[in-house]
């Protein structure tokens, strides 16, 4: 399956209300990777000194045709348009080998002075595709429009941007079986097993792009966009792990900064580990408030669910598909439905046929999540989420240091703990190329203020993220909107306070009060 929970992006939790990985595999023996494609890593988020692209790159010219259909989407409407951009495959070397960005856009519906320029959206992930998800959003952003191209992207390594695939529908399937918090020695080096293998077939199929779709790299394509499509400043609006890239942004290009908006905030101060514990609160936070909706004991509902699952890893359940619901992918569909509130009567459902022995509502919720179609097919993002957050992340607990922290996790969260503790050492073990940073570097002396939305219920990302992101961006620049709410992210699910402030930012400047609360 993918890995249990990231940032994940916007277009999962879409995906219900609109409508780790595995695998068998050789011994692993070896550590997969060469040492010079560990050494060609590109450098981290705190290195501001790379130079600048050659005129060939900045002074090119977009060819903006129609849009066609894509693996995730149908072809969208007349008003959407698209074009390829070159980068610098590596950023150490701007002026090598370069690769292309597929980019989308609407055009502003406004001209000469009230156009105030292009807004950039980033759906999170990471490897959420902007090009497919752009033309669903746009109708919740359809006023900002009023004065912005609204444009999206595929980030580098990511759908039609050089996206990687990194292991086959069948062999992801097949992975169905691989226990995500193995109880024997035996599932133990099943899963590390599975792990050393998807980490081989993303090399496999990336090449040398592997060590080039961080963080870092991505925030200097959005500066190169920036000039590209003629902007002064960088108008941008990040959504989820999109936070963190507009962080990161903001650091190396504090003077480029135009009106920025971060919504469903990632904690910027902490590494692998300290956030799969902020995910393990969130989840179990939305969890009791949902539990709570139901009339029931947070506690002693928890206690049920975390038994059921136990009771699903001993004996998977019987779906309608024929295919069995193991406890990662019931999991996985307790999950997806606490992204919004509007899928909780969903999981009430879904939760009621479990118990009565039915594991086919479950296994939808989890394939939406997988990106898992009717015909067995599986989508990239999850491939694309690993790739980019291995190569950011530099720490890699191993199995033991992982064992010591599950009685943590497990007090943090007894449905999601073990899940998310176990999958600190799953998901970048061995990985082929060395990860970056343990914590991204955002602060932005200097930079134009920087809108925070921070949504007291979010499951993703718990909204003392938002506060430490302020905080790290620096007195001045980081100005908090915070929303007593539920679900992941603010703008556009439901509070007119939110929706009115955001609007007037980005649309007249109108820098709300620090601190300014939204109920």
């Amino acid at each position: 399956m993918a890995r249990f929970v990231r940032w994940t992006a916007w277009g999962a939790a879409a995906a219900l209300l609109m409508t780790g990985c595995g695998g068998s595999s050789d011994d692993g023996d070896d550590k997969g990777g060469t040492a010079d494609a560990r050494a060609s890593a590109s450098s981290g988020p705190g290195d501001t000194t790379a130079a600048a692209p050659p005129a060939s790159l900045t002074g090119q010219k977009l060819a903006w045709g129609r849009c066609g259909a894509t693996e995730d989407s149908a072809a969208p409407g007349d008003e959407w348009w698209c074009a390829k951009l070159k980068v610098p495959l590596d950023w150490s070397k701007p002026d090598g080998e370069t690769i292309d960005l597929a980019l989308i856009r609407a055009a502003s519906r406004s001209s000469g002075s009230k156009r105030i320029g292009s807004l950039l959206f980033n759906f999170g992930g990471p490897g959420a595709s902007g090009v497919s998800t752009m033309p669903a959003y746009g109708s919740t952003v359809s006023s900002l429009r009023e004065h912005y191209d609204l444009v999206s992207w595929d980030p580098r390594g990511v759908g039609a941007s050089e996206g990687v695939r990194c292991r086959s529908d069948r062999k992801i399937q097949a992975a169905e079986s691989v226990d995500s918090t193995p109880d024997t020695t035996a599932e133990e080096k099943a899963y590390l097993r599975d792990a050393v293998d998807f980490g081989r077939g993303c090399q496999k199929d990336a090449g040398a792009l592997l060590a080039h779709v961080s963080t870092t790299d991505t925030a200097r394509d959005m500066d190169l966009m920036r000039q590209v499509l003629g902007d002064e400043k960088l108008h941008y609006f990040g959504i989820s792990y999109g936070t963190e890239l507009g962080g990161v942004y903001a650091h190396l290009f504090p003077k480029n900064v135009g009106r920025v908006i971060l919504d469903a905030v990632v904690d910027p101060g902490a590494d692998a580990v300290g956030h799969a514990k902020n995910q393990a609160k969130g989840f179990q936070l939305a969890l009791d408030n949902y539990l709570k909706s139901t009339g029931r004991n947070p506690a002693q509902g928890s206690r049920e669910i975390a038994g059921l699952l136990e009771r699903i890893d001993a004996d998977p359940l019987p779906t309608s598909s024929g295919r069995k619901l193991t406890q990662t992918l019931a999991a996985t569909g307790i999950i997806l439905p606490l992204y919004s509130k509007e899928g909780w009567p969903t999981l009430t459902s879904a939760l009621e046929s479990a118990r009565e022995g039915d594991g086919s509502e479950l296994l939808a919720l989890a394939d939406a999540y997988n990106e898992r179609d009717d015909e067995g097919n599986y989508g990239t993002t999850t491939h694309s989420q690993r790739v980019i957050s291995c190569l950011d992340d530099k720490q890699r607990p191993t199995v033991e240091e992982t064992r010591k922290l599950l009685p943590e996790f497990e007090r943090i969260s007894p449905v999601f703990g073990t899940f998310l503790g176990w999958d600190t050492a799953g998901w970048c073990h061995d990985w082929p190329v060395a990860g970056q940073f343990d914590s991204p570097e955002v602060s932005a002396a200097g930079a134009a203020p920087v809108l925070l939305v921070g949504n007291t219920g979010d499951p993703a990302t718990p909204y003392e993220g938002a506060q430490r992101m302020a905080d790290e961006l620096g007195e001045g620049v980081g100005v908090l909107l915070t929303w007593k709410g539920e679900g992941h992210g603010a703008y556009g699910s439901g509070s007119d306070c939110v929706d009115s402030t955001v609007d007037d930012y980005l649309l007249d400047g109108t820098v709300p009060k620090d601190g300014k609360v939204c109920s």
